[in-house]
């Protein structure tokens, strides 16, 4: 019987460990997307106890406390911490074969040292001695970060934020790299026109001037997109719930923005998908322009339980996998781009897993011979990412694309725990690698090139693909 987590943890052959002991283990973090506070890196944010650190924002764990039946008031209520992570160490059991199960421990064992298995008997010794490491200068934000070999990190940032504290990170003398990343959603988002319409004032505030047109909008949203590229950013990212390429005039667009913008009419299903297709085109030619690398996440379907959502907001566990189709606009959206020479560096992400040999088939239209790996099948997503979903998203890339031009993995996490996810990812990888040589379907022969493999999945064709060399 295999020991749980031991060293070879995840490694069924001798080739496997080989890989991921000799090319995978000690290269650095690069995490190119999540959705940590910069504010916190910034003020090296000091944790007073472990259910701060490790369920504040987790809707990961949320979703498992919820189905175990634990009520709300232990989740994001005002419980005592103890109590909350009480409840927490009452639902590891019954998340056997959750990656949940795997993460905690993997964590446990590798930001904290610990190696007990976390149930009901062990919670409070494990919740003490964190809490106590927690409250060190060694366990700081930053500190964490630096423990973990992180290298370049990439926020999550909306075009209204002011970057300040990215700026304050970049001229402090700390190490890490960490950029902003352009997530310009709100900007389309004129379904629902109050929200809209307070958003559009609130990106006035930042430009310093009134966005009264379309035309307005757009000039606002390319002086932030330069103020972007000032602050480091290199990327963007887009959270979608399909591509969105309906054909439109550019007076219809001006004239649905402008009816929104006063509050005269709501805008019809129709002029919603003709002012996001436009608005969509609008920010991928402001990345092609700035040699920036455009995301695309597709197929969330957001805020499903509205009493909850009344209750707590957005980003609290209540989004699920959804079925778009949109092989068809997605070609029409890339085909319009690449026709004017305007198609930049693409990552796209199904959260739907049906979709992942479509969607990189259909990616792989558009890849020019510029440069290897152009568009890119990006790494399993949100409910994808755990053992079977990093897999299949490996063996779909692998038949229907180039594994080995593939940028790696990133936590899309919110927590400052959640770097063993690259460990995590970087054993599966050597897993299946190994587990090919070993059963001949690839030649031990060629083990040096598949080892340089690894470092490249693992770190360096991020850190080329991104320019960050």
């Amino acid at each position: 019987m295999k020991p749980f987590l031991d060293a070879d943890f995840l490694l069924q052959t001798g080739t496997a460990a080989k890989l991921y002991h000799e090319h995978a283990a000690g290269l650095p973090i690069i995490d190119y997307h999540c959705h940590l506070d910069p504010q916190m890196i910034a003020n090296d944010y000091q944790f007073d106890n472990l259910a701060e650190v490790w369920l504040g924002g987790d809707h990961y764990k949320w979703r498992a406390m919820r189905a175990n039946g634990t009520p709300e008031e232990y989740i994001t209520g005002n419980k005592p911490p103890y109590e909350k992570f009480a409840r927490w160490a009452e639902t590891m059991p019954y998340a056997m074969r959750n990656p949940l199960y795997h993460w905690t421990h993997l964590e446990l064992n590798r930001i904290f040292g610990i190696d007990k298995i976390l149930n009901p008997s062990s919670a409070r010794e494990i919740y003490d001695e964190c809490t106590a490491l927690l409250r060190t200068p060694e366990f700081s934000v930053r500190r964490i970060m630096q423990r973990m070999n992180v290298e370049t990190v990439c926020t999550t940032d909306d075009p209204a934020d002011s970057l300040e504290h990215h700026l304050a990170i970049r001229d402090s003398e700390f190490p890490i790299r960490v950029l902003p990343t352009w997530r310009p959603d709100k900007a389309a988002a004129i379904d629902n026109p109050l929200d809209y319409i307070a958003y559009i004032e609130r990106l006035e505030e930042a430009v310093g001037f009134a966005i009264l047109t379309f035309d307005d909008l757009i000039d606002a949203l390319q002086q932030r997109h330069d103020f972007f590229a000032s602050a480091g950013c290199c990327i963007s990212d887009h959270g979608l719930e399909t591509f969105y390429a309906t054909p439109y005039i550019d007076d219809e667009v001006r004239i649905i923005f402008r009816r929104t913008r006063a509050g005269k009419k709501a805008p019809a299903p129709v002029e919603i998908e003709k002012f996001r297709s436009a608005m969509l085109y609008e920010g991928a030619l402001m990345d092609a322009h700035a040699g920036w690398v455009q995301q695309f996440h597709v197929g969330a379907i957001r805020n499903n339980n509205t009493r909850m959502y009344d209750r707590l907001g957005p980003d609290t566990g209540f989004d699920a996998i959804g079925d778009p189709n949109f092989a068809l606009p997605m070609n029409r959206f890339f085909d319009r781009l690449n026709s004017k020479g305007m198609l930049a560096k693409t990552i796209l992400y199904n959260l739907n897993p049906r979709d992942n040999e479509l969607l990189v088939a259909n990616a792989y239209n558009f890849n020019d011979g510029s440069l290897p790996g152009k568009m890119q099948f990006g790494a399993a997503w949100w409910f994808l990412d755990q053992m079977k979903g990093m897999e299949d998203q490996l063996n779909a890339l692998s038949a229907e694309g180039l594994l080995s031009r593939f940028v790696g993995m990133l936590t899309d996490s919110r927590s400052f725990l959640s770097y063993p996810r690259h460990e995590y990812f970087r054993r599966i990888l050597c897993n299946l690698l190994g587990n090919d040589v070993e059963n001949g379907l690839l030649p031990a022969s060629e083990l040096p090139f598949i080892g340089q493999m690894v470092e490249n999945i693992s770190y360096y064709n991020a850190k080329t693909y991104f320019g960050w060399e």
